[in-house]
C-alpha cells in the first residue's frame, strides 16, 4: 500500500508514510519510516512537504526521539528541520557531501559513524556506511526484523543512478557485496514496496552493475576512442534513450572506475575515453 501520507504497518515496530513526490526519479514517492512505538525514530524524513511533515507529525507527534536519515539528497532529508522544531528530536546523519544535489541545511547532532548503533527497548538499528550512489549514504539494519533500510542505495523497480564525483561505482559495487555479511531478510527501500529474498535481491544487482561494466569495456574495444555521449548509445542501447541523460552519469561512474583500475584512459581534451591494452 503506496497511498501518499497515510501510515501503512508493515510489522509491529516499523510503519511507512510515503511522501507525495511521485516522479521519475521518485518512483511513487520517498518512503519515510516509523520505528518504534513509544519512542519513536523517524527515518528519511523526506521532502519538507508540509502535508507530509503533518502526516508524520499526527501518526508520531511526542512520541518521536530520533530523526535518522540515511543520505542528504533533497526528496529523503529537508523535512528533517521541520520535524525538529516540533518534537526536539535528536538528529542523525552525516553532513551533506560534496556534490550538487544536497540538502545543504542537514545539520546531525553528532557525525554517523560505520556500526553506530541507536538501542532502545523496543528496536536495535545499526548504521551501515553504503558509498556509492553518494559518499555520504549509509544504510540501517533493523536487527530484531533483519531489515535493511536501504534509502537510494537500492530501489524496488528501478537500478540506482550513480552521479560522479561524489557517486562513485567502485565503492557502489562494494558497498553492495558489504551487504552480504548480513543477514537479510527484508529490504525496506527509499521508494517502492518491500523487497524479500534480500541476499538474491543483493547479488543480482551486484551481477547487474558487472554485466554493464563488461559492456562498456566491450564497446569501447569495438569502437575505439570515443565520447561519452556516442558511447552511452552503444552501452545503453537497452534503455528509452529519453533516459540517456541520466545513463549518462551512470556510464561516467563506470568509465572512473576502469581508469582508476588503469584499464581505461581518459582523455580531457576533448573529453574522449579508450580501452588500455593490458
Amino acid at each position: 500500500m503506496l497511498d501518499h501520507g497515510v501510515p501503512f504497518r508493515l510489522n509491529s515496530r516499523v510503519r511507512r508514510i510515503v511522501a507525495p513526490n511521485a516522479g521519475v526519479m521518485t518512483g511513487p514517492g520517498t518512503n519515510t519510516y516509523l520505528l518504534g512505538d513509544e519512542e519513536v525514530a523517524v527515518l528519511d524524513p523526506g521532502p519538507a512537504i508540509p502535508a507530509h511533515v503533518d502526516a508524520i507529525l499526527k501518526t508520531a507527534g511526542e512520541r518521536i526521539r530520533w530523526i535518522v536519515c540515511t543520505h542528504t539528497h533533497p526528496d529523503h532529508s529537508p523535512a528533517w528541520q521541520a520535524v525538529a522544531e516540533a518534537t526536539g528530536a535528536q538528529v542523525i546523519g552525516a553532513s551533506p557531501a560534496d556534490d550538487m544535489f544536497q540538502d545543504d541545511t542537514f545539520k546531525p547532532d553528532s557525525e554517523l559513524q560505520h556500526d553506530d548503533v541507536l538501542a532502545t527497548p523496543e528496536f536495535t538499528l545499526r548504521a551501515v556506511h553504503t558509498p556509492g550512489h553518494v559518499s555520504n549514504h549509509f544504510c540501517f539494519f533493523l536487527e530484531e526484523e533483519k531489515m535493511l533500510f536501504a534509502g537510494d542505495h537500492i530501489m524496488n523497480g528501478s537500478t540506482v543512478v550513480i552521479v560522479p564525483p561524489s557517486g562513485d561505482m567502485k565503492a557502489y559495487i562494494e558497498s553492495l557485496q558489504l551487504l552480504l555479511r548480513y543477514s537479510l531478510k527484508w529490504i525496506a527501500p527509499g521508494h517502492g514496496e518491500l523487497m524479500e529474498d534480500s541476499r538474491a535481491v543483493v547479488e543480482w544487482l551486484v551481477n547487474h552493475r558487472l554485466k554493464r561494466e563488461n559492456k562498456v569495456i566491450a564497446s569501447l574495444q569495438q569502437v575505439g576512442r570515443t565520447s561519452l555521449d556516442q558511447l552511452v548509445k552503444v552501452v545503453y542501447d537497452d534503455v528509452d534513450t529519453s533516459l540517456h541523460k541520466m545513463a549518462k552519469l551512470s556510464l561516467s561512474a563506470h568509465l572512473i572506475k576502469l581508469n582508476q583500475e588503469n584499464r581505461a584512459l581518459h582523455h580531457p581534451g576533448d573529453d574522449s575515453w579508450e580501452m588500455l591494452e593490458i
